[in-house]
């Protein structure tokens, strides 16, 4: 395979991954880290780029993707797990809410606000669009990773090479959370972009664009792979720490609530009204290669894993249902969906931990029951509580937990899990 096409699958990667989450945590990150800036992205960095880089390697070592690491679990799980990953991240949250989010911080500036009806007319112009992309999943290289991939890093070189010369502001000191541990508070906050879901679901698109241009064998799938997640990995933190240092610069521009409010207060500060638009274009196009990327992976599995179902009928169901979801607004997606993604997030993890383990302790099933049953029950209290349920009952129990307070109260449960589904494939093979 060509340098080209590599360089090329990976661009389409790095704009899958990067939607208009990702463009909003680091700048908060900055202005909150201030002087601690350096340390902190480097932990972001590492779960935030790492961890996704690292989900779509473990699929090339699979021959069906996620659903074949969750049968290793379970059949049936693997093909419910599967489901509600590819659902979560697809019409019920992630696609709606890239749409909403493209809308809020691309439109609703140019119009004073907006209304239900503006929001209504750009969904159907944006998930038209989406559509028309994502009919044709064999030239998605071609179109994101050729064309709109270079559009949308043009885009951010031109915000960021104006914060060097137009930005003068002074570094802060760090808030409380950035002043002890700088790199583990950064760490953990890449941790929550969530980009390992997404992973399970983009992983498949990289696969399948290697094995179109002729890479069928297992060594060099793998190998192409990380090939494909080395450019995306070099990009992601290039930008990330770029529009990271604009948020640090942004410090003594004024007060912010969230990463938004920063980079419009940026553009606005260094371009004026064309900064507006200049941003506006960035969201809108990370958004729209993330929906874009959602709904071809989500076409590729459910029309492949259920007969019945064909490729274009699947994509038109996921296009109506995230465009009724879009027209809820952002609030009401995340209060029904965040629950989901609380539970499912750390069973991807230790799913993903596992494959990368697989050969130590030679793919035993009570290894990856025991240690996702444990998970589970961990992170389904997580998630119940997410959702608004009282478990006070059960808080003081929960926080004997080890990093329960950092939200990674599943990694010891996870681990004891593995541990004694170990000893009890030890003990089955002694008693042969």
């Amino acid at each position: 395979m060509k340098t080209r096409d590599t360089v090329f699958i990976g661009f389409m990667l790095f704009a899958l991954f990067f939607g208009a989450g990702n463009l909003i945590y680091p700048p908060t990150l900055g202005i909150e880290a201030g002087t601690s800036y350096w340390p902190a992205i480097f932990g972001f960095v590492l779960t935030g780029v790492g961890i996704p880089v690292l989900t779509v390697t473990a699929l090339s070592l699979v021959n069906n993707g996620t659903i074949e690491l969750g049968a290793r679990v379970h059949p049936l799980f693997g093909l419910i797990f599967t489901s509600v990953v590819y659902l979560a991240i697809g019409p019920f949250f992630g696609i709606p809410r890239a749409a909403n989010v493209a809308y809020e911080m691309g439109v609703q500036p140019l119009v004073n606000g907006g209304n239900s009806g503006v929001l209504l007319v750009f969904t159907l112009i944006f998930f038209a669009l989406v559509f028309w992309i994502s009919l044709n999943p064999s030239k998605l290289v071609d179109r994101v990773g050729q064309w709109l991939t270079p559009l949308l890093l043009a885009a951010i070189i031109a915000l960021v090479i104006g914060s060097f010369f137009l930005l003068d502001g002074t570094v802060q000191q760090p808030v409380e959370k950035y002043q002890s541990s700088p790199f583990t508070t950064g760490f953990l906050e890449g941790y929550l972009t969530m980009d390992a879901i997404a992973a399970l679901a983009f992983g498949i698109l990289v696969i399948t664009a290697l094995k179109d241009r002729g890479v069928t064998d297992r060594r060099q799938l793998t190998r192409f792979t990380l090939k494909v997640g080395a450019v995306t990995a070099i990009g992601l933190t290039a930008v990330y720490t770029a529009i990271g240092w604009i948020g640090a610069k942004m410090a003594t521009e004024g007060s912010y609530t969230n990463g938004g409010e920063i980079l419009s207060g940026a553009a606005q500060f260094m371009y004026g009204q064309p900064g507006t638009l200049l941003l506006g274009i960035i969201v809108a196009l990370a958004c729209f290669t993330t929906s874009v990327g959602l709904t071809v992976a989500c076409g590729q599995f459910f029309s492949k894993t259920f007969s019945g179902l064909s490729y274009k009928l699947v994509i038109s169901i996921v296009i109506i249902g995230s465009f009724a979801a879009a027209n809820l607004g952002l609030e009401q997606i995340i209060a029904f969906s965040v629950p989901v993604l609380v539970f499912i997030y750390p069973i991807a993890i230790v799913l993903i931990a596992l494959a990368f383990a697989n050969r130590v302790f030679n793919g035993s099933t009570f290894v990856y029951q025991g240690a996702i049953l444990l998970t589970a029950i961990t992170s389904l209290y997580d998630g119940l509580v997410a959702f608004g349920l009282d478990l006070s009952n059960l808080e003081p129990l929960m926080q004997q937990l080890p990093f329960f307070s950092l939200g990674l109260g599943w990694v010891f449960p996870a681990l004891a899990g593995a541990l004694a589904g170990g000893l009890i494939q030890f003990t089955c093979n002694v008693q042969r």
